[in-house]
């Protein structure tokens, strides 16, 4: 099953992202690339393009809703990691649902969990 955060990107093309600069500074750990962000207060940085009045991630590659996902994402930043998708560990999240609705999509649902089997392979016969 192909993770639904795959085909969506509505979050990030949705929320300002906004983090404490440390998460750019390597010296203190951090992994986030600096020239992704820009300065939004003395603490904090935001991802590049969520401040705009139609926000969207510069690290978001790919089509919002067919094919998106994250260019960092082994090192996005501290928010974004505790973004859970609705129903992924058993609960709705209400700022996926808030992103994909923005963005015409339907929120996520259990069932969009469950492995679906492949149309395309025939079913095994029955015995009599």
């Amino acid at each position: 099953m192909a993770h639904p955060c795959l085909s969506c990107g509505a979050c990030c093309a949705y929320f300002r992202i906004a983090f404490h600069w440390s998460e750019t500074d390597p010296f203190l750990g951090g992994t986030v690339p600096a020239e992704l962000t820009e300065k939004l207060d003395p603490h904090r940085v935001v991802m590049r393009g969520t401040q705009s009045k139609q926000p969207r991630c510069v690290a978001l590659k790919g089509t919002i809703g067919e094919a998106a996902h994250c260019g960092i994402h082994p090192i996005k930043p501290s928010v974004c990691r505790e973004v859970e998708p609705s129903w992924e560990f058993g609960r709705h999240s209400p700022q996926c649902d808030k992103g994909r609705i923005a963005h015409g999509l339907t929120p996520l649902a259990p069932e969009d969990w469950l492995d679906h089997p492949d149309d395309s392979v025939p079913p095994l016969p029955q015995s009599a």
